[in-house]
């Protein structure tokens, strides 16, 4: 199984991206979507449904503070392991600040590691609608769409992403994985390639 891009350095400037939020490294992935090679977009799986450090899960107070500290809160809950936390915090950051990147890219890692790939998907989506040339926000979306059963158009993005950065190994493994789960879906129906 590869390593997904909390593992891998990122080029993003001030070594806070998608690949190490924070600084931290990631938990893995459950290995379920495409063929298990993706390990995973944020900080891990593995508290997903709890509301992790901070209380902020359902029935909890509204995070204090502005979307600036909304958005780094979320951030350490996700490299802690609590993405449905997470998500829950930077949705409202979202909110406040629906045109920052940063923010929904986020949200969207948080979402995806909490397994709600529509709503990272939708996310991701925004993000390369915004900025086409974020090969980040394809392969995020590419792995987003994989989950959530669409590996026909999560093989377009996911060569998009190769494409526009074809040093990436974690980018091509998915990519990989996601035509062998194609070829094999039409292996089964008995259609040629």
């Amino acid at each position: 199984m590869s390593e997904g891009p909390n593992r891998n350095q990122d080029s993003r400037p001030g070594g806070e991206g998608p690949d190490h939020p924070g600084g931290a490294g990631a938990g893995a992935g459950t290995g379920t979507g495409a063929a298990g090679a993706e390990a995973g977009i944020g900080a891990g799986d593995a508290a997903g449904a709890g509301a992790g450090a901070g209380g902020a899960g359902a029935g909890a107070e509204p995070p204090q503070g502005d979307p600036h500290a909304w958005y780094q809160r979320g951030l350490e809950l996700l490299s802690r392991g609590s993405p449905a936390a997470a998500a829950q915090i930077l949705q409202r950051a979202a909110a406040a600040e629906p045109g920052s990147r940063s923010v929904r890219e986020a949200l969207a890692r948080a979402q995806f590691d909490a397994r709600r790939y529509t709503e990272a998907a939708d996310n991701f989506r925004l993000i390369v609608e915004a900025s086409p040339a974020d090969d980040y926000a394809h392969f995020g979306l590419g792995l987003s769409l994989a989950r959530s059963g669409d590996p026909a158009s999560a093989a377009e993005y996911l060569a998009l992403a190769v494409a526009m950065r074809p040093d990436a190994q974690h980018y091509t493994n998915a990519l990989l994985a996601v035509r062998a789960t194609l070829h094999s879906q039409h292996a089964d129906r008995g259609e040629d390639d």
